[in-house]
């Protein structure tokens, strides 16, 4: 599969087409009148609802959509902004239980739902893209691989709040929407000829009742964290991180437009205790920094004054596993139940041409390999996985290729190393009918996804 379907062995790579708006760019959707009549007219259309939504990252606290497209057959497009409506019922009632077509749904369900939009059904064309094993899934990608047309990106980091929104911004957001029917086609018929069609109904599924991660200690994501010993001087970074994130959400801004994440590690590192010293630390320039000075002065003052007992731990200690790299200490066994469950578990993806984040979570993956069920008689084993996995969010597809190879990892981990002649075969799977029949496919928190 090359990156490119216009180039041919043997012949110089050919020019891709444009893409265009085939009825030309709609006016803005921002009174009630406007909107009643696009809805009416959706009402009446055919087939599913491509929609996406623009949202002001990297300008605004919130995930609020700021515009969104919407596209059927017999409707055309849409460009609503919900701003002025707050509440888009009327939307949801046109489109009914029709089938929505979005790209990286996750990225947009939570601020769609935010205004009365949730899917009956849906079709994530990038996820789609990968379990198809497709080594980009842009949606820009997507399109050139598959439609052969370029699709333009040079609007995608713009401020979504600004008002009026400018006529190449808008024709850049209708494009998104201009050919996700054709791509999802596309993609559902390779689907059903690769045989995943039923992973992706399932997976689709599963999108459909996603909810964002609440993250527990947020502050310790702060960038540069890793330079700081002490806990007095983590207890400042937790002060300063949580007064910039109240700040942020008052203001509606992203935190790092107030100070970034250096300047909080600087300062917590120096503890300046007036305003000269902190407008001095490294990153604490522009207007953010000094205009808010009081409170981050308050903050480390806090810190400063904060009894031991209240300061925070250096490692937080969280509901999952331990980091993989400390498992041989902590526990052997456990560490070489998760080599064997990777390498049984990266065959699988190999062979059945699927990215490993998507047959299995790391998350997933850890979690079962560092505390397996307690039996090991060989057939409650494969059973008491198989409930593990559906606990955890897999789904049925998933448990079904791999239910068999982790609980191999279990039992293989346990003999010696001697004893170990053999490991786990990538062909030995649960049957699809074998999971299901076990349970059915469960909903749970997505893991991260950069490599088990």
């Amino acid at each position: 599969m090359t990156d490119s379907p216009t180039e041919q062995p043997g012949s110089e790579e050919q020019p891709v087409e444009l893409l265009t708006l085939a009825d030309g760019l709609p006016p803005v959707i921002d009174t009630p009148a406007a909107l009643a009549a696009y809805c009416a007219a959706l009402a009446t259309g055919s087939g599913p609802v491509a929609i996406d939504a623009e949202r002001a990252s990297g300008y605004r606290y919130s995930n609020r959509a700021y515009l969104i497209q919407v596209k059927r057959t017999g409707a055309g497009i849409g460009l609503i902004d919900p701003i002025p409506f707050g509440d888009l019922t009327p939307l949801a009632e046109a489109i009914g239980d029709a089938e929505w077509i979005l790209h990286a749904a996750t990225q947009d369900l939570p601020c769609l739902a935010e205004v009365g939009l949730r899917p009956v059904a849906l079709f994530d064309t990038e996820l789609a893209g990968r379990l198809l094993n497709y080594p980009r899934v842009g949606l820009a990608t997507l399109v050139e691989t598959l439609l052969e047309r370029h699709l333009r990106k040079e609007h995608s980091a713009v401020d979504w709040s600004t008002r009026p929104l400018p006529e190449p911004w808008l024709e850049y957001a209708a494009l998104d929407v201009e050919v996700l029917v054709e791509l999802r086609d596309l993609l559902s018929a390779q689907l059903e000829e690769a045989g995943k069609a039923d992973w992706a109904r399932q997976e689709f599924e599963h999108v459909r009742g996603f909810e964002p991660t609440v993250r527990v200690d947020a502050w310790r994501r702060t960038s540069g964290l890793h330079k700081i010993r002490g806990r007095r001087t983590l207890g400042a970074v937790r002060a300063l991180w949580e007064t910039r994130d109240q700040i942020a959400r008052e203001r509606d801004v992203t935190p790092g437009r107030l100070i970034p994440d250096a300047a909080i590690i600087a300062a917590a590192t120096a503890m300046p205790t007036s305003r000269g010293a902190l407008l001095g630390t490294s990153g604490f320039h522009g207007r953010g920094a000094a205009r808010h000075s009081r409170e981050w002065l308050a903050a480390l003052q806090e810190a400063a004054e904060l009894p031991e007992d209240d300061l925070p731990s250096r490692v937080s200690h969280g509901d999952g596993p331990p980091a993989p790299r400390t498992w041989a200490d902590k526990d052997p066994v456990a560490a070489r139940r998760l080599e064997l469950a990777r390498a049984a578990v990266t065959a699988l993806a190999e062979e059945h041409s699927v990215p490993l984040e998507n047959l299995l979570t790391p998350d997933t993956l850890r979690r079962v390999m560092w505390t397996p069920p307690a039996t090991r008689d060989a057939v409650d084993l494969l059973e008491a996985v198989v409930d593990q996995l559906r606990g955890l969010g897999a789904r049925s597809w998933q448990i079904g290729l791999t239910a068999s190879a982790l609980s191999r990892a279990v039992l293989d981990a346990e003999e010696t190393p001697s004893r170990r002649t053999r490991q786990p075969r990538s062909s030995d799977s649960v049957e699809d009918g074998d999971a299901g029949s076990a349970g059915s496919s469960g909903t749970g928190p997505e893991g991260d996804s950069d490599g088990s």
